[in-house]
């Protein structure tokens, strides 16, 4: 077919059509009656109403149970490298119309479904990106998004890092890590929030690096923690636990990771900003706070930033008493007046589900959660109305009395 047509037709099965006339963008297999014409993944499909009006226009992957992604409504436009090209143009704009575009600093360049752009990630660190691809159809348009990258950013290079693997598993994805376009660097790419510096490890470190998304949260946080003890459980590089430190001059921090090379990067990232008050300890989250609580121990401040507990929908309830098991202890943790701060990066825990697990916590606990803040990913981030499930973060800052 020529580019960006459709080589096939997807089917909706009767009365299934109306989230798509919204603008969802994510099309699952049983919401396809069937489908006309022989598309390969990553192919471009129409999609039609039963009695087959045209409804949107997307890219087919028969090994995924997200079966067909949209990238245009209404207008049968061309998926072309004249699209993508104009999609990620668009996205850069807006980080610099957002002020994002600080060379010392990092910031998402591209956040899927926020973006159009479903299935990839685009992160800016310095003068590197790296890219993540999360969609089999992104995949297949590799080569346009590295080429359009290179001549909007100019970056010294474009770093390809592997999706999660149960996620590559069920797009059909095999994409090694790898220099996708110039050079790797050396070593730590260095990047400066709010006036910390930060060492991060596109090669091996978490998501793509660094977790951008929590910039905000990290100052909102420390204007709370002024004299305070502070713990930071799941602190990886001490985004949280340095911005305390620093900018929120507590009187101590203790950050704990289970991982021997984040607690390595706490102390470099401590050390490259002169700080002295910082106590990093690799241990294992769970039971670390279950001794602090069994020693009698008491934070002014609590901070919870875990990994993803929840990777679908199914594991919900097991996600929640895992975030209710910590919470609950990190109350009995925090002095009266004390401060928690807690996070879920977990996309299938609803905001609601987060605050009302909270709920849950106070209730076992005993004790008053004023809310004082709820918040989500900073502006880099953007969600799109149409796909609110990519509203995957949710930090709460309260006043446990």
């Amino acid at each position: 077919m020529p580019d960006g047509l459709p080589s096939g037709t997807a089917i909706l099965k009767p009365r299934r059509a109306r989230p798509f006339f919204g603008r969802h963008p994510w099309v699952l297999d049983s919401a396809i009656d069937r489908v006309e014409g022989e598309p390969a993944d990553g192919d471009v499909v129409d999609l039609q109403t039963h009695d087959g009006q045209f409804v949107a226009r997307g890219l087919w992957n028969s090994q995924s149970r997200l079966r067909v992604r949209l990238y245009a409504f209404g207008t049968p436009v061309p998926l072309d490298d004249a699209l993508w090209r104009s999609r990620l143009a668009a996205a850069v704009a807006l980080r610099k119309s957002l002020g994002f575009d600080d060379p010392a600093g990092g910031c998402r360049l591209v956040n899927s479904e926020g973006d159009d752009l479903s299935g990839l990630i685009v992160d800016r660190y310095g003068d590197y990106l790296a890219v993540q691809v999360t969609a089999l159809a992104m995949e297949r348009r590799l080569e346009t998004i590295g080429d359009t990258l290179e001549s909007l950013v100019a970056p010294r290079g474009i770093l390809l890092r592997g999706a999660e693997r149960g996620l590559s598993k069920l797009e059909g994805l095999h994409l090694p890590d790898r220099v996708l376009r110039g050079t790797e660097p050396a070593g730590p790419v260095f990047v400066v929030e709010h006036g910390l510096r930060f060492g991060v490890d596109l090669a091996e470190g978490q998501k793509t690096g660094f977790y951008l998304d929590q910039r905000d949260n990290r100052r909102a946080a420390a204007l709370y923690a002024r004299g305070r003890r502070v713990l930071d459980m799941f602190s990886y590089s001490g985004g949280f636990a340095l911005a305390c430190a620093v900018a929120g001059r507590a009187a101590s921090v203790l950050a704990v990771d289970t991982s021997a090379k984040a607690t390595a990067l706490i102390e470099a990232n401590a050390a490259l900003n002169g700080v002295a008050n910082v106590t990093a300890e690799t241990a294992d989250a769970f039971q670390r706070l279950d001794s602090l609580a069994t020693a009698g121990e008491t934070f002014g401040m609590v901070v919870l930033d875990p990994p993803k507990f929840a990777r679908s929908r199914a594991s919900l309830d097991d996600a929640l008493r895992a975030y209710h098991r910590i919470n609950r202890v990190a109350c009995d943790l925090l002095e009266p007046g004390g401060i928690l701060v807690t996070c879920s990066c977990s996309g299938s825990v609803s905001r609601e589900d987060f605050l009302q697990m909270l709920a849950g916590v106070a209730q076992r606990a005993g004790r008053t959660l004023q809310l004082l803040e709820v918040r989500g990913a900073a502006a880099d981030h953007p969600v799109s109305a149409s796909c609110l499930e990519g509203e995957y973060l949710k930090c709460v800052i309260a006043r446990v009395v």
